[in-house]
């Protein structure tokens, strides 16, 4: 099924690049679950041609982005450089990695930073503990802001409006016999994040998990990026999470936040 049709999604006119955009579509088609694929599942996926789809994979081999084994194509490493592009070009992961390796010290659980994109958090920086955790999160991975806490938190500097509108446009479902699935009960949640500073979320995501996020926050008030730290429920019940991570974590938010450059 594409992946692409969505309402905010540019029509072609004079300055939208169609091929451009469909190559990005072939490039997002491989995934953890489809990592290698023929040409004919490249065209389902995308909605395009055989021919379409063939042209842009040919195009993308050329570059390096993309290779073949005469059958299934696999993207290369030398795709990390479209995303290496956007980290180097933030300066600020640079000036959060030693203040979020102190904090996972101190506290002894895994801490990471996403952003909002459309309906969804992407991750950008991670630091983990060596304890075994279930999930395998790593930079790039994508996850639902309406059930994480560093996506509730990055909603909550949006308007009731525009987080309504988000809430609209994803698939919400349950993930957990804990997740909250009622637009109405999420935006209470966004608004009490908006309120206090900070979010915990309970086992919304997965079972056993607790997350609890603090925003980054420029100096122009505009929270650009999300923080959490990430435990089990049976080593660390939420309670206790709040209790004892949650000053920490806010101190190390705020020390990001106030390193952030002014442009």
């Amino acid at each position: 099924m594409s992946q692409h049709t969505h309402s905010s999604t540019p029509q072609p006119g004079d300055s939208y690049v169609q091929s451009f955009a469909r190559g990005l579509e072939v490039i997002r088609s491989f995934s953890a679950a489809a990592p290698r694929q023929t040409l004919t599942d490249v065209a389902t996926r995308t909605g395009l041609t055989r021919a379409g789809a063939r042209r842009i994979l040919l195009t993308l081999q050329t570059l390096g982005y993309v290779e073949c084994d005469g059958k299934l194509f696999s993207l290369t490493p030398r795709i990390l450089d479209l995303g290496f592009a956007y980290l180097s070009s933030m300066p600020m992961w640079n000036l959060a990695e030693p203040v979020m390796e102190a904090l996972v010290e101190q506290v002894q659980e895994s801490c990471s930073i996403a952003v909002l994109e459309r309906t969804d958090i992407v991750y950008v920086m991670r630091v983990s503990t060596r304890k075994i955790m279930r999930n395998s999160l790593g930079v790039g991975s994508r996850l639902p802001a309406w059930c994480t806490s560093m996506g509730r938190m990055l909603l909550a500097g949006r308007t009731d409006e525009e987080v309504l509108a988000l809430l609209k446009a994803g698939e919400i479902e349950a993930r957990t016999r804990h997740t909250l699935t009622d637009p109405q009960a999420i935006l209470a949640k966004v608004r009490q994040a908006r309120r206090q500073g900070w979010c915990l979320v309970n086992q919304e995501l997965e079972e056993g998990l607790v997350s609890l996020a603090a925003p980054l926050v420029h100096r122009s008030g505009r929270i650009i990026a999300a923080m959490n730290i990430s435990g089990q429920a049976n080593r660390t019940s939420a309670r206790q999470m709040q209790d004892k991570l949650l000053a920490p974590l806010l101190a190390a938010a705020q020390a990001i936040s106030q390193s952030l450059p002014a442009g």
